[in-house]
């Protein structure tokens, strides 16, 4: 279902710069744009009512591979460009991608792709949400911009467009509360904040991921999966979205890495209470009240506990936890398949340690890591995990073989 090739251009957007004309006090970059995006999208989206959420999650999908394959224009330029020029710019981008993706779903993903392109009518409100969500992150971003670029000739011009095309999404809900800063957009700031952490923060690692670009490979990981095993429509949804926010407690409670998490007696049962205060403290209520208990579910919290690895659905409102989720394969479940978001998290992470070793950096953690991960893989639903990080190994790893296609 995904390929090498498309994984390491997934990944290459944690080394696309951002705003790489201006002074900035930390690293902005492309992956982490598009996830704070993503994340923005999901507020906005369900304070509307006519939203299809897998045309949303494809849309923006399909937009951030265009972005990736066009790395090296100013974001500004790059609208103009696709007034002007957007045909020429599409059929390019189509091309460049056409055999990584070809084999995926039988074709039915690419052709998705180049129909979305070439008719700006298809997906025409999830497009409008998308857009406005990628506003709002270059607008935070800016904030960040700005702090060390006041000395600039100009740059006051700049904050000035950025902070009137805010009127363009108005007839938005979710755009008018975070522009009027009421509680969503304090959700939307702790989102922003985990580019801040770092993911294998105890070793060099090329590219460095943060947290907030890991839970979007995760979740586009989680989407490919839940295509592969024909998931119904609620069920994609529940999946991308869920992967999508798995780490989210982590901008409260900061990344502690797995072997110190889960070595230590008691200490994986101590991070996981506090991360629930934590979350009904400082999230909860600032989350719209219409999509709350769904918020909840898709961040793993049911019984009083926490766990969004596990296989769940919902009957008469009640949360179950099952075994075989193609029981359940209709959208009144509302089924999310923990077990194989699992998988996805621990494959991003061998990626993030294949990649670093394929660029000369390898560390004593990153090989043992990469080591425990591999072992701890499995097959779920007929996709073989363990297979897949062989034939990623193959691909970017040091052995230097030669390039090999993989599938879900």
């Amino acid at each position: 279902m995904i390929n090498p090739t498309i994984i390491d251009s997934i990944f290459s957007a944690a080394s696309i710069q951002r705003w790489n004309d201006y002074p900035r006090m930390v690293d902005l970059v492309e992956l982490d744009k598009q996830a704070h995006k993503f994340i923005i999208a999901y507020f906005i989206a369900k304070l509307e009512d006519d939203v299809n959420y897998t045309h949303l999650i494809e849309a923006g999908i399909f937009e951030f591979l265009r972005r990736v394959v066009v790395t090296d224009i100013r974001p500004d330029v790059f609208r103009k460009a696709l007034k002007q020029k957007g045909s020429e710019i599409n059929n390019w981008v189509i091309g460049k991608l056409t055999p990584s993706l070809q084999d995926i779903e039988n074709g039915e993903f690419l052709d998705r792709f180049e129909k979305y392109l070439k008719d700006e009518t298809l997906y025409k409100k999830e497009r409008f949400i998308l857009k406005a969500s990628s506003y709002l992150s270059t607008k935070w971003e800016f904030s960040i911009v700005y702090q060390t670029s006041q000395f600039l000739n100009g740059i006051d011009e700049v904050k000035k467009e950025v902070d009137e095309e805010i009127e363009d999404y108005y007839e938005l809900i979710g755009v008018r509360k975070i522009a009027l800063n009421k509680k969503l957009a304090k959700v939307i700031d702790l989102s922003g904040r985990l580019r801040f952490q770092k993911r294998w923060a105890q070793t060099p690692r090329i590219p460095e991921t943060s947290v907030l670009g890991h839970m979007l490979t995760v979740a586009i990981f989680g989407y490919f999966y839940s295509k592969k095993v024909n998931a119904c429509e609620k069920r994609v949804e529940n999946n991308f979205f869920t992967a999508l926010f798995h780490d989210l407690p982590e901008a409260l409670t900061r990344d502690i890495i797995s072997p110190v998490k889960y070595s230590v007696d008691e200490l994986s049962e101590l991070i996981a209470e506090y991360e629930i205060l934590k979350i009904e403290d400082d999230i909860l209520p600032n989350v719209p009240e219409n999509i709350k208990d769904e918020f909840k579910y898709i961040l793993g919290l049911y019984n009083g506990r926490k766990d969004e690895f596990l296989n769940k659905i919902i009957i008469d409102g009640e949360i179950k936890v099952v075994d075989d989720l193609s029981l359940y394969n209709q959208d009144i479940y509302s089924a999310i398949d923990g077990l194989a978001l699992k998988q996805c998290d621990k494959l991003s992470a061998f990626v993030e340690a294949s990649l670093s070793i394929s660029h000369g950096i390898k560390s004593k953690e990153l090989v043992n890591g990469k080591k425990q991960i591999l072992n701890s893989l499995l097959c779920v639903n007929g996709v073989d995990f363990k297979k897949i990080a062989e034939q990623i190994d193959e691909e970017f790893g040091t052995s230097g073989q030669q390039q090999m296609r993989m599938e879900f």
